[in-house]
């Protein structure tokens, strides 16, 4: 495989991260190219994720594999003052820092610019918390699920007879790691331009918010209440939903005045593309129990593989997969959606891969990082002596890992 020119090498940051959201948008980053050193507290065996259960063992698990491919380890106290002081002569050197922390610690810790403006007038310090730094809540803590819960997402997600649901994967930690990513590159962008770095805030539950997006414009506006919809179905577009069929289930989705019409031949019921209780968006959607009704009592004719072949190039449409047959796929081959890293006591840890190509080709990646791993590179590059490093060592301001 052609190993991909690299679009972000020789951007350099700093990471105070942990669990899931802010290592999973610096991942991005480092799999792009980025220099992205983690700092991780020896003290405490390092950062939460090593010790996600289940599949954790002597520190490094699965889940810490997922987030973190490509990084450097820097084992690190940041609660010393002499720890402090190594973060300052290291962000010396570097474009950005950035943290996930409670957001009462970044001023606490000296990870702001007000603290590092002083070292480098054009880093960029960018703070990822739960409710914003600023506030009432800047000393809460708060994770992915209550999130959810608090912005509306479980109201909306399920069957309409079933409890609030919350969503099956930490969609608010993705996207709150990817804004913080955008923000840190931004902001970079404008430190080059302008000299002159300063603090950027994403929060998870203003990222939680931002994601209602259009059904909280039209709540805002003209008072519509998302309710759930059976079958996952969309809000206003009909069909738009999943469909029992003979072995299994289909999800299909019409949202363009031309998919119904194809729709209506693959089903060989060309009648229907004007009957006057199916014509367009707002009957459909005014007859939504009448459409999905008649849909499916064809789609129960045949199979999905069977359907699949009708409608596949045609509309919108997939198999309703469990993680297995997802991944198991023969597209997702095709796309080579996972990959294989190296792993120093695994042999080979498979996982999905970054989902961004460069020039047709996917990014390489290593394995995650032992703690400390890079302690002794990094300090050493900052300009720190072989005697000073072992001085910090002795004094446990940080610690040396195993370099594999």
């Amino acid at each position: 495989m052609t190993v991909p020119r690299l679009p972000l090498k020789g951007l350099k940051l700093i990471a105070i991260e942990q669990y899931g959201a802010a290592p999973f948008g610096t991942m991005y980053l480092a799999d792009l190219g980025a220099e992205v050193i983690k700092i991780e507290n020896h003290h405490n065996s390092g950062e939460m994720g090593r010790h996600v259960v289940p599949y954790s063992e002597g520190g490094d698990s699965l889940f810490f594999q997922t987030f973190n491919s490509n990084k450097k380890c820097l084992a690190l106290d940041l609660k010393s003052q002499s720890g402090r002081g190594v973060l300052r002569k290291i962000a010396a050197g570097a474009d950005a820092v950035i943290n996930n922390l409670r957001g009462d610690l970044p001023a606490k810790l000296g990870l702001d610019y007000a603290a590092l403006g002083a070292v480098r007038k054009e880093i960029v310090c960018v703070h990822l918390s739960a409710y914003g730094r600023h506030g009432e809540r800047a000393s809460w803590p708060g994770l992915d699920y209550v999130m959810q819960a608090e912005a509306g997402y479980l109201s909306m997600t399920g069957e309409p007879d079933s409890p609030p649901t919350r969503m099956g994967l930490s969609i608010v930690d993705f996207m709150a790691g990817l804004t913080a990513a955008l923000a840190l590159l931004a902001g970079v962008m404008g430190a080059r331009m302008s000299g002159q770095g300063q603090d950027y805030d994403a929060s998870l539950f203003d990222v939680a918010m931002a994601n209602l997006s259009y059904p909280a414009t039209w709540h805002l506006n003209e008072g519509f209440e998302p309710r759930r919809v059976p079958r996952s179905g969309h809000p206003s577009l009909v069909p738009s939903e999943m469909y029992r069929t003979r072995d299994g289930w289909i999800f299909i989705m019409t949202n363009k005045a031309n998919f119904w019409p194809r729709l209506c031949e693959a089903l060989e019921k060309p009648q229907w593309i004007d009957d006057p209780h199916m014509l367009d968006f707002q009957v459909r959607l005014d007859n939504r129990e009448e459409v999905v009704r008649r849909l499916e009592s064809v789609f129960l004719t045949r199979t999905t593989d069977e359907w699949l072949g009708r409608l596949h190039g045609q509309l919108p449409c997939a198999p309703v997969n469990d993680v297995k047959a997802a991944l198991a796929s023969d597209f997702a081959a095709e796309q080579h959606s996972v990959q294989s890293v190296s792993h120093p006591v695994r042999g080979d840890v498979r996982m999905v891969r970054q989902p961004i190509l460069i020039d047709g080709e996917v990014a390489p990646r290593r394995a995650a990082r032992a703690l400390g791993a890079d302690t002794a590179e990094i300090l050493a590059d900052a300009g720190y002596s072989e005697a000073e490093i072992s001085a910090l060592e002795a004094e446990g301001v940080i610690a040396l890992g195993r370099s594999e």
